[in-house]
């Protein structure tokens, strides 16, 4: 018989009193992705899956606060059978080494870990030829775990790790077509926080492609969150009047700030607490220290930018494990770049900015940009 063996994050069992509250969840996203046909059983530090489809695996590995999944070979608790499954085990893989390593979470079972390691390991040695043991780098671990049932496995395949998704609360991400934003969105998604995306679309200067772009990035967050939602929200009309209105070199901080306030109303519609953007220290004219001082002081809600200390081959190479990579790099601007100064300030101050704002009706700019959103789920 086959089960699959599901190993959570340790963080969730380190929880205490609220350990139950984190692990209902990460059963519950499990469920939602696997559908109602494979059957979940909870063990002490395992998640247990009967009756799965061939394409279970690769779903489960991308829900947060997996470690890893392995497919077991389940027999009884009697160690001749136990040796028995795992030299057939064995038999179906091409190795010169390998060890064994047995954790007994059934303490009541007649032998303990070591014992059983060396019982299973002679009869493999018994059994196959030409082959030996290596405690240090074998080729092969043989992984026994004496639990209600015994499981037999040596094909661990990683998870994401992390936290439970939406055990965390409820954030905005400001969602455009690059490669931060997305990489940003998974390492919050991963520590618990549930994701609502914002994507501010200047039409007809950003093509239906770049808006295409974008819904595609939302959907590839979506095989790891299980769902997204994406609010649309119109922008040129707030970028016309900041080009008309503003000095050149303000601009892209002016419009960063129209940006956050948005997203901050659409937070409270939603219930989030807090906004979180891809923004790097240093890597651009806008995300100069001075530059996040000034774009933060419009809101009152936190900004968490997890990407602030990473440079952008880390980021990249985020970007390229997750998948929204080749997403990203499509050739479709976005609101961000096709309206760039030439200059554009880099050590803005807060006075300065808000006194050029007052040549915009900034409150009904945003209103009449939350009044036209368009909101997509995925």
């Amino acid at each position: 018989m086959k089960k699959l063996l599901v190993k959570y994050s340790s963080e969730i069992t380190l929880k205490g009193l609220n350990r139950k509250y984190f692990e209902d969840i990460l059963i519950k996203n499990i469920k939602q992705r696997i559908g109602k046909e494979a059957k979940l059983i909870k063990e002490s530090g395992r998640i247990i899956i009967e009756n799965y489809s061939e394409d279970v695996i690769d779903k489960v590995r991308k829900v947060f606060g997996v470690l890893g999944v392995a497919e077991a070979t389940v027999v009884e608790k009697d160690v001749e059978k136990i040796a028995l499954a795992a030299v057939e085990h064995m038999k179906n893989i091409e190795f010169k080494t390998f060890k064994v390593e047995c954790k007994r979470q059934d303490k009541s079972f007649p032998l303990n870990s070591l014992e059983l390691s060396r019982k299973i390991g002679g009869a493999i040695l018994k059994n196959i030829k030409g082959i030996s043991v290596d405690v240090h780098n074998p080729d092969v671990t043989l992984m026994v775990e004496v639990r209600n049932e015994v499981y037999i496995y040596s094909n661990f395949l990683e998870g994401q790790g992390g936290m439970p998704y939406k055990s965390a609360g409820k954030g905005v991400l400001l969602l455009s077509g690059g490669i931060d934003s997305p990489v940003a969105g998974y390492m919050l998604a991963k520590r618990g926080l549930e994701i609502i995306g914002v994507y501010y679309h200047s039409h007809p200067y950003t093509s239906e492609r770049a808006k295409e772009k974008v819904i595609s990035l939302a959907k590839k967050l979506a095989e790891y969150t299980g769902s997204f939602k994406l609010y649309v929200v119109p922008f040129t009309k707030i970028q016309m009047e900041i080009i008309e209105k503003c000095r050149e070199d303000e601009l892209t901080i002016i419009m960063r700030r129209f940006m956050m306030s948005i997203a901050e109303e659409i937070a409270k519609k939603e219930g989030a607490l807090c906004l979180a953007t891809g923004e790097s220290l240093g890597q651009v004219a806008s995300q100069t220290l001075e530059s996040m001082f000034v774009t933060n002081s419009v809101v009152s809600m936190p900004v968490f930018r997890p990407l602030v200390g990473m440079d952008k081959v880390e980021i990249m190479d985020i970007a390229r494990k997750v998948g929204t990579y080749d997403i990203s790099i499509l050739p479709y601007e976005d609101c961000c770049t096709i309206f760039v100064p030439k200059h554009p300030k880099t050590r803005p101050k807060l006075e300065n900015i808000q006194k050029s704002e007052e040549a915009l009706d900034v409150k009904g700019l945003i209103e009449d940009a939350l009044s036209n959103v368009e909101i997509i789920n995925v």
